[in-house]
């Protein structure tokens, strides 16, 4: 599928929009038992599993004070201004989500309300393998603090010699987040969903994670366990016309491809010049690119596309519904107008798809897999349950009262009918 596609017939769409398929033989079954195991046996099973898929035991799971303290020394000064200069725009972009209670009089003498309450207790899973996300706790614990959850749980794999990432701890040292533990994969999963000796059971799970965890996620919430949201392998489609600048393309390209060998790119361009252009830029940058190697397994899934008209172009993207959506065009904010799927938008020339990943300061925990044609990325509205509440007045009864009673009568259920006569009778 690498070959450039001109102009596909609506009828070829469907095939183009397909992401990667993930081998999961037998990864239900595998990870049904592992969820069962941790069940059973606990703090246990979590350590085990540890030592399986991780190569280390934790003599305990709770990341230590001392270990946070110790890890604070080994995050470099340029790296804690940068995370918090990230922190400061993701605070502020989403400071502004918190709603306010507003009363609305329906009816003279009725009143109604709706007020965000936060969830109590909140499981945040951050991956620490390949790449330890550290960012990603920016984007999950910032909203959690500012929605006041209770209790914020941190769930993190360490490494072979028993560390936490100190990026990692880092930022739940400025966040204020206290309870860490090391843990990865399904059993982490596990250990949030149903509680351990030392892990609190929580009320919802937030993280992206690898097939596993994934899994974990979907069986848990079949369970009744909320999640976020089922993150699959990251995404970006591209939009590009004559005013683009195809190094910037082949630079967006590259960063999302090197996420991992399940990640997928995909290019919409106007004319097919554009498109050769990219390519020359991306033989160019990717010999440099440590990640070689995941970026061209990556790239035998993506997509390079010709669609001349601009509407077929959007309603093509529309119907991909990518994760992060890049315009490549000094026309962007026009054309964001035609944008109705997406899970993020960067509009124009010097609008990177990673200034979103870390430090524009909107949230980079996202729908994937066409998943946002429905649903949102996280937000401050993740972490609460919005309750509605009404009072009505005698006065306002009375507006109302009637209504009630006749459309209670009309539908058979005498008892409601009488809730308002018996108010009304006194």
């Amino acid at each position: 599928m690498n070959a450039i596609i001109e102009n596909p017939a609506r009828i070829e769409w469907p095939d183009l929009i397909k992401r990667p398929q993930i081998n999961s033989a037998n990864l239900t079954e595998t990870v049904s038992e592992i969820i069962n195991t941790v069940k059973e046996q606990g703090d246990f099973a979590v350590k085990s599993y540890s030592l399986k898929f991780h190569d280390f035991e934790p003599t305990n799971l709770w990341v230590t004070e001392d270990e946070i303290e110790n890890s604070l020394k080994l995050v470099p000064k340029s790296l804690r201004k940068s995370i918090l200069q990230a922190k400061k725009n993701i605070e502020k972009f989403h400071k502004q989500q918190i709603a306010k209670v507003k009363k609305i009089e329906t009816e003279p003498g009725v009143s109604c309300w709706r007020k965000s309450v936060p969830i109590e207790k909140v499981g945040l899973y951050i991956p620490g393998g390949s790449a330890p996300l550290f960012s990603t706790l920016l984007m999950l614990g910032i909203p959690a603090k500012l929605s006041s959850c209770k209790s914020i749980l941190v769930t993190t794999p360490a490494n072979k010699s028993g560390n936490v990432d100190p990026a990692i701890l880092y930022v739940a040292h400025i966040l204020g987040i206290e309870k860490i533990y090391k843990g990865g994969g399904a059993q982490a999963i596990a250990a949030m969903a149903y509680g351990t000796q030392t892990v609190e059971k929580v009320d919802k799970i937030f993280g992206p994670g690898n097939q596993y965890v994934t899994a974990a996620k979907r069986l848990v919430n079949m369970d009744g366990v909320a999640i976020d949201m089922l993150a699959g392998p990251s995404e970006l489609a591209v939009y590009a016309d004559e005013t683009c600048v195809p190094a910037f393309v082949a630079a967006d390209l590259l960063s999302q491809a090197e996420h991992g060998p399940d990640s997928q790119v995909l290019l919409v361009a106007v004319n097919k010049q554009i498109i050769e252009k990219v390519i020359e830029q991306i033989n160019l940058q990717l010999p440099d690119l440590p990640r070689k190697e995941i970026i061209e397994k990556s790239f035998l899934h993506r997509r390079l596309i010709v669609i001349k008209k601009v509407k077929d172009a959007f309603d093509f993207l529309n119907f991909y519904a990518p994760e992060h959506l890049s315009i490549a065009s000094e026309n962007a904010e026009e054309l964001a107008e035609k944008v109705v799927n997406a899970g993020s938008v960067f509009l124009g020339n010097y609008s990177p798809e990673s200034a979103g990943d870390y430090a524009s300061g909107t949230n980079h925990s996202l729908p994937t897999n066409g998943t946002a044609l429905t649903q949102s990325g996280v937000s401050v509205d993740s972490f609460v349950k919005k309750i509605t509440f009404q009072k009505l007045s005698n006065k306002g009864l009375k507006n109302i009262g009637f209504s009630v009673e006749n459309m209670a009568a009309a539908e058979g259920l005498e008892a409601h009918k009488n809730a308002v006569t018996i108010r009304l009778k006194k």
